[in-house]
């Protein structure tokens, strides 16, 4: 009838974000890539240690304001509008939301644009 789904833990990797997304995914949930066809990702995670090596930084890319939001929601892997669904929730229901966000801003340094590379390819004489 129709196309098969992917069984319920079947991965692979956004080849924009580096993010896990379900196999067979046309386009990333998170960043919006369209992806390449099935089975041509890279199909296994990065390994631990490269997740642990990510630092806390505003995002460049995925901004409203100060990109402090996205930042944190990249940094714990969480999406980043519930992250800023919550950061609206502690402006509103404490203030100190406003005050940790302008700290924030200020102090954390503005991740780096990442331009991919493709290889150059040469051809024989």
């Amino acid at each position: 009838m129709g196309e098969a789904r992917p069984a319920r833990g079947d991965t692979m990797i956004c080849t924009a974000c580096q993010k896990t997304i379900i196999d067979g995914s046309t386009y990333c949930y998170n960043c919006g890539a369209k992806q390449p066809a099935s089975g041509t990702a890279a199909q296994t995670p990065p390994p631990p240690a490269a997740r642990a090596a990510r630092k806390l930084m505003r995002s460049s890319t995925d901004k409203k304001l100060g990109g402090v939001c996205a930042g944190v929601g990249n940094y714990f892997d969480v999406d980043v509008t519930l992250v800023r669904v919550l950061w609206l929730l502690a402006v509103f229901c404490g203030g100190t939301g406003l005050l940790l966000y302008v700290i924030l801003w200020l102090v954390l340094p503005v991740e780096p644009l990442y331009v991919p590379v493709t290889p150059q390819t040469t051809t024989a004489p």
